[in-house]
């Protein structure tokens, strides 16, 4: 076992646990050690924790995510024409920009292929509000991913089982070990996924403001940056765009309630922040697989495919391709919907000044719409709709947030969360930007 045994592993967390960089070598040994099982979490917890005090630097966070990616298989899209790019959000509430975005994309001529997660927490990811549509299929073999990109230029699947094993090992242990905040730790995580994924290029919502995993600007700024230079160090052009998670996105929060508000969208109807954040992540999108559009020509591009219907098309094709029942997508009546529904009333008069978004997610979470523990199922019909978005002027028991869930010790639970998620002020807050920075 050499260098790397259990006994002189020991070396490497004295070496972090000082502040002194890893080499190259050492950063490869120890995740194939650790991904294999020769170095036992109790000492690979120590390392983490040495990290997350200590950070790392450039090289030492490429190598990082480079072994990381290196521990399983890397996926290879070149059988699918043209540039191929992947996007990432760090996520938020009411995030269902993928739905949007992935058929707009391809509707330009830009394919993307897709690997989402789970959602793990409050609410659903992108795949549970897929799979809120009855009969989609997110478990498609690689052929059938292939073909359903080549033929519609867009599909999203879920990540399989080979994807960066050594992530998955990570990310469990930090969960526990109050290793999960590090900055470089998330970096790896996310661009390890990313770069096997096989995609030419890589663009990044990197969210923040209340309803986001990082809630400080400068934090999330510079996250996005070390992000990037991962993507960009490893030969693949990433861009960074920071949004603003200060409000739920949208209206809707839960997962068949966030596919009827990507179909109005789609059909030109739908929150103009939902709208704005998916044109510029689009349109960013669509200048990084078209060598001959601009940012501002992607955009416009963007808009025209919403507006003419080809992003809608786009959608029902991926919907028919993964076995999803179309008659749901023409009649979001017939999605699965909750049995009870409680309206959410304002205790009091005046702007309302701010929203605890992360708050307003448990509270979908409390409704049933996300996951206590891996193996517990999401009631796809739960969640909430908001009907007001901050800075606008409320009246004493108009209607906040309407509430669904299936019982009405769902609806209770929830409604005694929600009562300390909205401020409300006899002064108007001050205007926020949705689209933050972008970092190339």
């Amino acid at each position: 076992m050499g260098m790397m045994g259990t006994g002189r592993f020991v070396d490497l967390i004295c070496k972090k646990r000082e502040g002194i960089p890893l080499q190259k070598e050492e950063i490869r040994t120890m995740i194939r050690n650790y991904t294999e099982g020769r170095i036992p979490d109790y000492q690979m917890s120590a390392l983490l924790m040495a990290i997350c005090f200590r950070g790392m630097n450039d090289d030492e966070l490429t190598e990082l995510t480079l072994a990381m990616r290196d521990s399983g298989e890397v996926l290879d899209l070149s059988a699918i024409p043209g540039i191929k790019v992947d996007k990432h959000s760090t996520g938020g509430v009411g995030d269902k920009t993928t739905l949007i975005i992935g058929p707009i994309v391809a509707a330009c001529g830009v394919p993307v292929a897709k690997m989402s997660g789970r959602g793990l927490g409050f609410t659903g990811g992108t795949l549970d509000k897929l799979e809120s549509i009855p009969g989609f299929r997110t478990d498609l073999s690689g052929e059938e991913f292939f073909s359903c990109v080549q033929k519609n230029g867009v599909s999203v699947i879920g990540q399989t089982a080979d994807l960066a094993p050594a992530d998955k090992l990570l990310y469990a242990l930090r969960d526990v070990t109050g290793t999960v905040e590090s900055i470089p730790l998330i970096a790896a995580s996310v661009m390890s996924k990313k770069l096997a994924a096989g995609s030419d290029k890589i663009l990044l919502d990197v969210t923040t403001g209340s309803g986001a995993f990082i809630k400080e600007l400068e934090r999330s700024r510079e996250l996005a940056g070390r992000m990037a230079a991962i993507g960009n160090s490893a030969g693949k052009e990433t861009v960074a765009i920071i949004t603003s998670m200060d409000e739920p996105l949208g209206y809707a929060v839960g997962n068949a309630l966030e596919v009827r508000e990507v179909i109005g969208m789609l059909q030109g109807e739908g929150p103009d922040d939902l709208r704005e954040v998916c044109l510029t992540l689009a349109g960013m999108m669509i200048s990084m697989g078209r060598t001959d559009a601009s940012f501002d020509a992607g955009c416009a591009m963007a808009e025209d495919a919403l507006a003419s219907g080809a992003a809608y098309k786009k959608f029902r094709e991926m919907v028919s391709s993964q076995g999803g029942n179309l008659s749901c997508i023409d009649s979001p009546d017939k999605l699965p919907q909750a049995e009870m529904c409680y309206e959410f009333a304002a205790p009091s008069e005046g702007y309302l000044y701010a929203i605890d978004t992360e708050g307003i997610g448990i509270a979908a979470g409390l409704l049933g719409a996300g996951r206590e523990t891996k193996e517990s199922k999401i009631d796809a019909g739960a969640g909430l709709i908001m009907r007001k978005k901050t800075g606008v002027y409320v009246k004493k028991g108009e209607i906040l947030a309407t509430l669904y869930a299936a019982d009405e010790e769902h609806l209770m639970r929830a409604r005694e969360h929600l009562t300390s998620c909205f401020t409300i002020r006899e002064e108007a807050p001050e205007p926020k930007k949705l689209i933050v920075d972008i970092i190339r």
